[in-house]
């Protein structure tokens, strides 16, 4: 089924405000909640708080700890400002750049709900990608008005980055605070029980809490479905760009593993490497009096990625803790231990992936018995250049077909699943952009594209912002993205292998996958 641009231009403007709202002339600007009272701001029509503490500040002798309860304050705390985004070394090339001074002190949340509405609002709550090392609630992408505007109270946090939420030593367990070491993952458990106590004074509901994540977000979404100590804090989730098989989630934080360090381990790496030796209180005494810019260390999505093999050395991100997250991703969806909880999943058409092949030949010997098959789909013609070859199949393999996985297993475990592909790319970068990049689809989910394209942005764009940002809506209002004046979108079924797509041509596509016969054979080999 396709459906042309002026046809969703009409239909995206009917869905956004689907929830009747409640007419109050002067909404109330003062909520309290836990530790004091915040007041906040309207705005077209919005009612914001934005820098409302869900915790202590993880500093000092809560650097490594699990988050406090927050601290109460006197009188009205200003809510109209970011707090600042967790420590860390930002890089030019961010998809979404900071709004604030990165600090150690960032335990802090947002929220958006509309101002003229009284109602019980289903809640929507957003949870920042970066690879685990960069990212924030401060970028202007991720505002949280659209969503507001369509009837739902919408919330974003900040968690604990790089080594300060992803440590593991000898020395916090002797101290008898070892329990996980995955800090960041217990940030975001600590930010929904938050909301799950406190959402109410924002009009939201309790009961019809949906959380969404991009990439690193994402991935988090995965832990928390399969994260027995997040049971019950949230009933929807959407996966962006999110991954879904196991890849490298497999490090323990004590057991060493061929090629793979415990955690503890690199974290003694990381002790050694500042001159700090032993396992007791002192060793704990100096490695929390370390700095943060001494913590943080060249850190960043950047270095990672293109060969610091010293961040590598002293750097984990999430690993097995038996606390917040008992194995990989891969292994738990497939034993149906995660959360039964609808789902929508997807990745972008041009997402990020990686490969080491040299040659073509190295490249489709993976696929084994099935390399001449997989040449065929990959470079029927082989005349496609080898990077883009390894680009393209890496994306498959790191991103696209995990996301078709993940809504397999959630079908299959006997919950919804809807699966998409973001394939459309703003009509000011398609001489740059061959497909949509990792990352690209975030402002049209959000309905922000002003914040990323500015004086670039084309009326077609903002069509496929308007009806992407509405089956989002949709689905945290009401537990399937369709409405009436949309396009259907087709709940999965793992026969059909089925996808709605966002498409370069100013169409929506849904209906039978373009890229089925490619991904079926990463499926098998990742199966194997």
């Amino acid at each position: 089924m396709k459906i042309k641009f002026s046809v969703l231009i009409k239909a995206a403007s009917l869905a956004l405000v689907a929830t009747s709202l409640s007419v109050n002339a002067a909404p109330e600007l003062v909520r309290e909640v836990e530790g004091g009272k915040v007041k906040g701001e309207v705005e077209q029509n919005v009612l914001s708080y934005k820098g409302i503490p869900f915790a202590q500040p993880p500093v000092a002798d809560h650097r490594w700890r699990k988050p406090q309860p927050v601290a109460s304050w006197e009188g009205v705390k200003d809510a109209t400002s970011y707090a600042s985004d967790c420590m860390q070394i930002p890089f030019p090339s961010d998809a979404a750049p900071l709004g604030t001074e990165p600090s150690e002190d960032c335990l802090y949340l947002n929220i958006w709900r509309p101002a003229e509405s009284a109602e019980k609002l289903p809640v929507l709550v957003w949870i920042y990608g970066g690879g685990f090392v960069n990212g924030g609630s401060s970028p202007d992408v991720y505002d949280g008005s659209a969503f507001a505007s369509q009837g739902l109270v919408f919330v974003s946090f900040n968690y604990r980055l790089g080594r300060f939420g992803y440590f593991a030593h000898p020395a916090l367990e002797e101290a008898g605070e070892g329990l996980g070491g995955n800090f960041g993952l217990m940030d975001q458990h600590a930010a929904l029980r938050w909301v799950q106590d406190n959402i109410e004074q924002f009009g939201g509901d309790p009961d019809q809490v949906t959380i969404m994540g991009e990439s690193a977000g994402g991935m988090a979404v995965t832990h928390l479905m399969g994260s027995p100590a997040a049971e019950g804090l949230f009933h929807r989730a959407i996966v962006m760009s999110g991954g879904g098989r196991t890849g490298g989630q497999t490090r323990d934080i004590r057991e060493d593993q061929p090629d793979m360090p415990s955690a503890s381990t690199i974290g003694v790496n990381f002790a050694e490497s500042k001159g700090i030796s032993g396992s007791g209180e002192e060793a704990l005494a100096k490695l929390r009096g370390l700095s943060p810019e001494e913590v943080a260390g060249d850190l960043n999505l950047a270095t990672l990625f293109y060969g610091d093999e010293e961040s590598k050395r002293t750097w984990t991100g999430p690993f097995k803790d038996g606390v917040t997250l008992l194995a990989g991703n891969e292994e738990l969806f497939r034993r149906g231990e995660h959360g039964k909880v609808p789902l929508m999943v997807g990745a972008t058409s041009a997402d990020v992936g990686f490969s080491s092949a040299e040659t073509k030949e190295e490249l489709f010997k993976q696929f084994g018995r099935d390399e001449r098959r997989a040449r065929k789909a990959f470079d029927p013609t082989g005349e496609t250049p080898l990077r883009q070859l390894g680009m393209t199949v890496g994306a498959m393999q790191f991103m696209v077909e995990p996301a078709r996985y993940l809504a397999r297993e959630v079908t299959e475990s006997g919950e919804k699943a809807w699966h998409y592909r973001f394939s459309y790319v703003a009509l000011s970068k398609r001489d740059e952009w061959s497909g949509a990049p990792h990352a690209t689809e975030i402002p049209f989910a959000f309905s922000t594209l002003e914040a990323k394209y500015g004086v670039d942005l084309m009326p077609q764009d903002q069509a496929t912002a308007k009806l992407m940002n509405a089956y989002f809506g949709n689905f945290a209002r009401t537990g399937t993205p369709n409405s009436a004046g949309i396009p259907e979108w087709s709940e999965y079924a793992p026969r059909k292998k089925n996808l709605l797509e966002f498409t370069m041509n100013e169409l929506v596509s849904e209906g039978a996958d373009p890229w089925r016969e490619q991904l079926d054979l990463i499926e098998k080999q990742a199966e194997q």
